[in-house]
């Protein structure tokens, strides 16, 4: 099946406060509630807030026509890598800002500068709970809604040096459209989660 992708927003200080040994089933609750007749019927796509009625300081956000797979986030970021180099640099740097802290690796890194050892909170005493793809702390999220505002007026200057190099007309993100309405969710994750002052997760069973 692949690699999936869950993202949650959740209040980053009543995560913080919840005992370590609680963390992960209540992370695992907002990323899939099951079948809590409490719940209501959930959107195809966008924002579902509380993620679970048991989970009340968090949000789900679901991605349209990506199946939960990660592969879409895949080969949006590498058709960032392919066009990038010929983007306006006045879209170049925010934009650089906004996919890093997402889904982009960025040029100048390798595995070697990850250097987390795993642990979402300094007092966790060990690794624990669903694998995460992406942290991003209230304050982070916050920089990445920075990036973005900069960046959302000249993404479609984009679109020619995109489909010119970037394009992949039998894969996951074909063209620019594909890679703009992907980017634009990622968009709705930021700003609705740093507007709560939240926090972003990106979780995979």
């Amino acid at each position: 099946m692949g690699l999936d992708i869950t993202v949650l927003a959740v209040d980053w200080g009543q995560l913080e406060r919840t005992p370590a040994d609680e963390r992960e089933s209540l992370l695992y609750e907002a990323m899939d509630p099951g079948d809590d007749p409490g719940l209501r019927p959930e959107p195809e796509a966008g924002w579902v807030f509380p993620a679970s009625p048991r989970v009340p300081w968090s949000g789900r956000y679901e991605f349209r026509d990506t199946l939960g797979s990660y592969k879409p986030h895949f080969w949006a970021a590498d058709g960032w890598d392919k066009a990038r180099e010929f983007a306006d640099p006045a879209l170049r740097e925010p934009l650089d800002g906004f996919l890093e802290g997402l889904i982009w690796w960025g040029p100048g890194l390798d595995d070697e500068d990850d250097e987390s050892d795993g642990r979402l909170f300094p007092s966790d005493a060990e690794p624990s709970g669903p694998r995460r793809l992406l942290t991003c702390p209230p304050s982070a999220a916050q920089a990445l809604a920075a990036h973005w505002a900069r960046a959302e007026p000249l993404l479609e200057g984009l679109r020619e040096a995109y489909d010119a190099h970037a394009s992949h007309p039998s894969g996951w993100i074909p063209d620019f459209d594909a890679f703009d309405a992907l980017v634009r969710q990622w968009a709705e994750v930021v700003d609705e989660t740093a507007r709560r002052g939240w926090g972003v997760l990106g979780l995979t069973f």
